[in-house]
């Protein structure tokens, strides 16, 4: 059942990050009750369930957190409920009647977990924001481009799923087992724009000792060096070396059989070394080059499509994919011994098994009742 089963997770509809974070939730057991609106839409499309793979292993009921009682009827399920993850602006919540001093009140070893950009507070606390926007305020998306490029934004994993939703599922889990030994909840704020930056803590040392400069493209990690960086092949696709260490430099050398390189650290003559890694690597199609470096240790690896690492030997060996309504998508990770991790059910559509959920949350069918009275549907 994985190793947060019996843990009750109350989740109001959001996007991006929050989701993200009750998908990690639900995949290690959790029993997330997602509590959507009656109708919703994102970006001004309507929210297809089949293929929103991080709402997958919930049970929904549908509430208009704005109609009358319905501040009760959320705070009846949060009474029940060991967390909570909520993504709205600040303030928003504590207007719907459904802040943290309300939610505490009513269960007072309540985890509070709350998902924003730019934090509960401070003076960008307010303002709209995307992914891009938080990890250029994180100094993150400086570093991302090559020598003379503008940045590139690495697609939004870096501020809403690595320093937000991971963030927050890992905020929460911390949080839970201190309620479970003092008896006392709490709030987690959870701000993408400092999750981001905690992502690149490293460099903050780098930077201290001199061994990174801020130029985009000139260090080790940023494809400043030839020997960490992708490359084009024959037919067009693409291959990525890591070769850092500097037996497997040696073992990448020896494998594109190349002689006469200059030293592996010597700056001035990069260009020379990553011209000549073009040429080599422009001689063989990108699985010819898999198949020569079979079995080395030189920090080689395909550069593959989403689609294409779904059916790698490795991956495949692996079961790091699975099906679920027909998507193929990551399996549930890490991976636990004891108790293991799956997914339990396909992203469910507005309102569904939402009273086999009231009735494993120990709601009556009377309790049920007073809640269908104060705007909450579910439907079996």
């Amino acid at each position: 059942m994985g190793p947060l089963a019996g843990i009750r997770v109350l989740e109001f509809e959001a996007i991006g990050p929050g989701p993200f974070a009750g998908m990690l939730l639900a995949d290690m057991g959790a029993d997330v009750l997602l509590v959507d609106r009656p109708a919703a839409s994102d970006l001004g499309l309507k929210r297809e369930r089949w293929m929103d793979v991080m709402l997958r292993g919930r049970r929904s009921v549908t509430l208009d957190l704005k109609a009358p009682g319905a501040a009760a009827a959320a705070l009846e399920l949060a009474s029940r409920a060991d967390a909570l993850i909520e993504g709205f602006r600040p303030g928003v919540m504590e207007r719907l009647g459904l802040g943290p001093e309300a939610c505490l009140k009513a269960n007072p070893k309540l985890v509070y977990g709350r998902m924003t950009g730019w934090g509960q507070d401070g003076p960008l606390a307010p303002r709209a924001g995307h992914d891009i926007n938080y990890i250029a305020l994180a100094g993150v998306l400086h570093a991302f481009g090559r020598q003379g490029g503008a940045p590139v934004p690495p697609l939004n994993l870096v501020g809403d799923f690595g320093g937000g939703g991971m963030l927050l599922g890992f905020g929460i889990a911390c949080a839970l087992l201190h309620a479970q030994k003092t008896g006392q909840g709490q709030v987690v704020d959870a701000a993408m724009v400092e999750g981001a930056s905690l992502l690149a803590a490293m460099f903050s040392g780098f930077l201290a000792a001199g061994r990174w400069t801020e130029e985009r493209g000139a260090n080790i990690l940023d494809t400043g060096a030839p020997w960490y960086d992708c490359y084009r092949t024959k037919d067009g696709k693409y291959v990525a070396i890591g070769a850092i260490e500097a037996k497997f430099f040696e073992a990448l050398v020896a494998r594109l059989g190349l002689a006469g390189l200059p030293p592996q650290h010597e700056r001035s003559r990069w260009p020379e070394m990553r011209a000549a890694f073009e040429r080599a690597f422009q001689s063989k199609t990108r699985d010819e080059w898999c198949a020569v470096f079979e079995g080395s240790d030189a920090c080689f690896a395909p550069v593959l499509s989403f689609s294409e690492a779904q059916r790698h030997p490795h991956n495949v060996a692996r079961k790091s994919f699975v099906e679920v309504a027909k998507v193929a998508q990551p399996a549930p990770a890490p991976r636990y011994s004891a108790t293991p991790a799956a997914v339990r059910r396909e992203p469910p559509e507005r309102g569904a098994l939402g009273r086999a959920a009231l009735a494993d949350w120990g709601f009556s069918a009377g309790q049920v009742e007073s809640l269908h009275n104060a705007g909450l549907r579910a439907i079996d």
